[in-house]
């Protein structure tokens, strides 16, 4: 932190609250290739190793007492669960393991994130974008494996005037295009810009410490700006699960359309 809050000649507060998002190789260097395993991949990796801890090897004793690994499970599986059946529809149930491993893998990893010194693996676009791209693709093709010709009604506004019905079409069929766009930016866009504003208040919470005499100016924001770090905070631990909800129950909502694209 030292060297992000003092100024190289004159001694000033300097700051950049973009550079926790920066990719790095995990063993030294500046090259980062197809195999190269950088941060990203190690904190990926831990999200994925306290998934599979938590379900598989947490519940696995399926106690008539639960453990608490257990209870945050059975909830986690009753939640996702019932989502997936009010929002999609009993027969988008087949599709739950698929919905709850994207909601589990983004929790884990926005929570994760929350940790100092971490990673926030869904703050970059090369993440989320990949997590929409599989959903687009699979809804995609679940609605025209289902329907088949008939999944184009979905584009089709047959309650507007005729008239209105092809210009309706197309914009339709752009929003449909456009919805990977938005489903990786929401999130990637909320969780960047969380991280990056906390980063900005622990740049002021060092005030204090910048001048070897403590300024009126110092002393009044360091205290300040560790009361907006708590706050932030905990505005970010809320964040992260309703991120993850919010992706969940999308996919949920594009897979109905696939399945029903009549309604």
């Amino acid at each position: 932190m030292a060297s992000e809050v003092h100024g190289a000649d004159e001694g000033g507060l300097v700051f950049h609250p973009m550079d926790q998002f920066t990719v790095k190789p995990l063993f030294g260097g500046d090259h980062i290739g197809m195999f190269t395993i950088t941060n990203a991949t190690l904190w990926m990796a831990l999200a994925v190793v306290g998934l599979v801890a938590m379900m598989v090897f947490g519940s696995s004793r399926r106690a008539v007492i639960p453990t608490r690994a257990q209870s945050i499970a059975e909830l986690a599986y009753g939640f996702i669960f019932k989502m997936v059946e009010d929002v999609a529809g009993k027969d988008a149930v087949r599709f739950f393991p698929y919905i709850m491993t994207l909601f589990m893998f983004i929790v884990f990893s926005n929570f994760l994130g929350l940790i100092p010194m971490s990673f926030t693996t869904t703050s970059h676009f090369a993440v989320t974008v990949v997590l929409a791209l599989l959903v687009f693709v699979t809804v995609t093709a679940v609605g025209f494996a289902k329907n088949g010709a008939k999944f184009l009604a979905l584009f089709w506004v047959s309650s507007a005037p005729m008239a209105l019905r092809p210009v309706l079409a197309v914009i339709e069929l752009i929003s449909y295009f456009v919805r990977p766009v938005s489903h990786s930016i929401r999130l990637a866009g909320n969780v960047m810009a969380g991280h990056a504003v906390i980063k900005v208040f622990a740049a002021f919470a060092a005030a204090l410490v910048v001048n070897e005499i403590p300024t009126a100016v110092g002393i009044i924001v360091t205290p300040l700006s560790i009361l907006g770090i708590t706050a932030l905070y905990a505005l970010e631990v809320l964040v992260a699960f309703i991120q993850a909800y919010v992706f969940a129950i999308l996919t949920c909502v594009y897979l109905r359309d696939a399945l029903h694209p009549s309604h």
